[in-house]
């Protein structure tokens, strides 16, 4: 069993389809979804956590690329700029997921990108502005 989370971008002529309930019924994986703006006419965006077996997660990554859904994982998508980051911890406490900690012996932040869902309550929280999510 496997677990992805991925960044989906439709087409503006396939945000009327029903994808995700293909990729659900068609290849037998669960979903949340994380983030969502998907506009009739025009290109709609989808961040899910997807779950089944692997040959199933694969099967359904093809499908979605050969009908024209761009894929990528979302831990490509977000950044954090160490050259900004002042390691105050300011977003630490509001990080639901605890993807940003306070390393005890350096004090510094630390940002696990796998434990990450996107959101964004770190990003308002940062007064650097060194965290940026890109979709």
């Amino acid at each position: 069993m496997g677990s992805n989370r991925i960044v989906l971008k439709f087409p503006h002529k396939l945000v009327d389809q029903p994808i995700v309930y293909r990729i659900v019924k068609d290849f037998n994986l669960e979903f949340n979804i994380l983030k969502a703006s998907i506009t009739p006419r025009e290109e709609g965006l989808m961040v899910l956590e997807i779950k089944g077996e692997n040959h199933d997660l694969e099967k359904a990554l093809k499908y979605l690329k050969s009908i024209g859904v761009g894929v990528q994982p979302l831990s490509k998508d977000i950044k954090r700029d160490e050259s900004k980051c002042t390691h105050c911890g300011a977003c630490v406490p509001i990080c639901p997921t605890a993807a940003l900690v306070t390393d005890p012996l350096t004090r510094k932040v630390l940002f696990y990108d796998t434990k990450c869902i996107a959101c964004e309550l770190c990003i308002k929280a940062c007064p650097p502005r060194a965290i940026e999510l890109h979709f």
